[in-house]
């Protein structure tokens, strides 16, 4: 993969040979965040687990303290009086079976997280492979399935993010922006971690996390110590 000269300039700040302490690593993550657009700082995390075995799969979800500096669109499945819940709550879609055909047929996707009620999850069921890939499907341990819609869409819109196995076994999740402060950011950095290392799996023998590395969206990866981990 070639890069271009701004990416080059960058990554000449990282040595790529040490483990840097946190509040470094996130430092450094702004510093070489060089594009000319507001880029997502990340989180990638290779764990020990093996996502084959379900006593072994990863996911859940945590509010970050400072949010993630990006607006999202929120698609809620209800029916009834959730309906107007969903609604009062600022969901930027609300529907049920009429939306099936909208999703599967024309393509249309013009949301982040999908939320449904219980009694909705055998219409949604139906859109699995629409948004099972693009990790769109809610799921009761990420809280996008629940009777309380309104908590569930104040969490998302202030910031609530998705951390799951991807089938590398790792774990990619956003931290905020390159705009945002260095004591923000670590704020975020520290509740994820803190999110990610109680969600060890029990059945796991053997070393959880194998590697931490920030990067933004255009930089270069910096490798964190996880001496303390």
């Amino acid at each position: 993969m070639k890069h271009g000269k701004k990416y080059k300039e960058a990554a000449k700040q990282v040595d790529r040979m040490t483990f840097y302490e946190p509040a470094e690593a996130i430092s450094l993550a702004k510093k070489t965040a060089v594009a000319k657009f507001d880029e997502t700082i990340e989180l990638h995390i290779r764990t020990g687990c093996d996502g084959r075995h379900a006593e072994q799969q990863i996911r859940g979800a945590v509010v970050l303290p400072n949010g993630t500096g990006k607006s999202v669109k929120v698609l809620v499945f209800a029916k009834g009086d959730k309906v107007n819940e969903a609604e009062a709550a600022g969901a930027d879609h609300v529907g049920g079976e009429e939306l099936i055909p909208r999703i599967q047929k024309e393509g249309w996707l013009d949301f982040d997280v999908v939320v449904a009620t219980p009694d909705m999850m055998g219409v949604v069921g139906r859109l699995g492979k629409v948004l099972g890939p693009k990790g769109l499907m809610p799921n009761p341990k990420a809280g996008t399935v629940t009777m309380d819609v309104t908590k569930a869409i104040n969490d998302i819109k202030a910031g609530k993010v998705e951390y799951r196995l991807d089938k590398t076994n790792l774990i990619h999740v956003p931290i905020g922006k390159a705009s945002f402060s260095e004591e923000k950011l670590q704020e975020n950095y520290d509740a994820i971690m803190e999110a990610i290392l109680k969600a060890r799996p029990a059945a796991l023998k053997g070393q959880y996390l194998k590697s931490v590395s920030l990067a933004s969206t255009m930089g270069p990866g910096i490798r964190i110590t996880t001496a303390k981990y």
